[in-house]
């Protein structure tokens, strides 16, 4: 029987299982996608692909924990008599999990005892992701004792940033013991933009230069030299950078201060009751254009916005221009010599008229856009949207983080055995 692999992105209310077979080469089969939403927010509900098999929207009933859907995908996978690859847990060899925040570990991590202490520890700084990613290793450890437990981190791939770029201005010995510095995040995603990128232009991978954009409830941007990460817009936290639907993005670091008092004035007694964890919950959770408009939903705030209302035009605004602020001085540090300005993430790929904004905002660097390209990308996993009088690619490419970590464990089968 063929290796089997699961890649799990377990999130703050949903967990996502892709089940892969390997094969000789470094590019895994899709054999089915599991995933149950709506953990927190009761009833949970099940979508499910295999093959010509489809389920959707299948409500679940006393699933309240990534443990709980985690158990119910495992007894679901084996239980499907269309998936014979993987009849029994046994047929599991490999599991990777997305973790978002790995601290300083340059590469995915096959998962033991120091490796998920560490990984607890890095908790408080992507509170969000670490705990849920967490919950769902202990359970594999326990159901699936016998398969190899991998961690793939978001943070891992900006790894090459230089110094005098993941460096903050503050006191080295603090910032030193406290690991206090620029980590970048959605890495996985912007590896297999990388990869993809790098096939469809036909371009060896060490010499691809792109600006990425990773558009989704989450935002960010990546500045990639040579295939390696130059620059990213997510710092200590995922925080930093563009704002997302409940995240602030980067603001004035006192802005805190006057948020909390209601006079607009800060002073010592006004501010001593301000805990960074309350400053956390407000710029995280309570921010972002869901702060703006009522709604997570960035198509209905764009539909909205060309529809004439200004509560969604003015965040739709605050996003086209928080990202044309980053597009162009990325578009300087790889000096002018830019293979494409690449479009990913849910927003990214289905948001036409946010790429026709964003690129609008950029054309003075030589970036153009097809309209009806545009309108109409189709479904291939790299589409090239660009204008004919464009001096720069634009492209859309639809990544696939579980596909990616996948990939990677077939391509260091080697590495991970050697700690089984």
């Amino acid at each position: 029987m063929p290796e089997i692999i699961l890649s799990i992105n377990a999130g703050s209310s949903s967990v996502k299982i892709s089940v892969y077979k390997a094969n000789e080469s470094s590019n895994p089969v899709q054999l089915a996608e599991a995933v149950i939403e709506g953990l927190t927010a009761p009833p949970a509900t099940l979508k499910y692909e295999r093959g010509d098999e489809k389920i959707k929207g299948r409500e679940l009933e006393n699933m309240n924990s990534q443990e709980d859907a985690f158990r119910f995908i495992l007894d679901h996978l084996t239980q499907d008599k269309g998936l014979p690859e993987l009849s029994k847990k046994e047929d599991i060899h490999f599991t990777c999990h997305r973790v978002v925040h790995g601290g300083d570990y340059p590469r995915s991590q096959v998962i033991d005892e120091d490796t998920y202490h560490h990984i607890e520890a890095l908790s408080d700084l992507a509170p969000l992701h670490n705990g849920p990613a967490l919950t769902i290793v202990k359970a594999v450890s326990t159901l699936l004792p016998h398969a190899t437990n991998i961690a793939y981190f978001d943070s891992s791939f900006h790894a090459t940033m230089p110094s005098h770029i993941r460096t903050y201005p503050i006191d080295p010995a603090v910032a030193q013991k406290n690991k206090l510095r620029k980590y970048g995040f959605h890495g996985i995603s912007y590896s297999f933009i990388v990869h993809a990128v790098s096939g469809h232009l036909k371009k060896p991978l060490n010499q691809l230069n792109i600006i990425a954009l990773h558009l989704g409830s989450g935002a960010s941007a990546c500045c990639i030299l040579n295939g390696q990460s130059h620059d990213t817009t997510m710092g200590l936290t995922p925080l930093a950078g563009l704002p997302g639907a409940t995240r602030s993005g980067s603001i004035d670091p006192s802005l805190m201060f006057h948020f909390t008092h209601s006079a607009g004035q800060p002073s010592r007694s006004s501010s001593a009751h301000l805990h960074i964890t309350q400053a956390e919950e407000i710029l995280n959770k309570q921010s972002g254009w869901k702060s703006l408009t009522g709604t997570t939903n960035f198509g209905d705030i764009s539909e909205k916005a060309e529809c004439g209302d200004e509560v969604c035009k003015l965040a739709f605004d605050i996003f086209v221009d928080r990202i044309v602020n980053y597009v162009a001085p990325y578009f300087v540090k790889l000096n002018g010599e830019v293979d494409a300005l690449v479009f990913a993430g849910g927003i990214g790929e289905r948001g036409a008229v946010l790429r026709r904004e964003v690129v609008d905002g950029v054309k003075c660097l030589g970036f153009e856009l097809d309209r009806e390209k545009n309108e109409k990308p189709g479904e291939g996993v790299v589409v090239d949207v660009s204008g004919k009088g464009s001096r720069y690619k634009t492209l859309v490419v639809k990544t696939d983080e579980q596909l990616e970590m996948a990939r990677g464990v077939l391509e260091e089968r080697e590495r991970f055995s050697e700690n089984e």
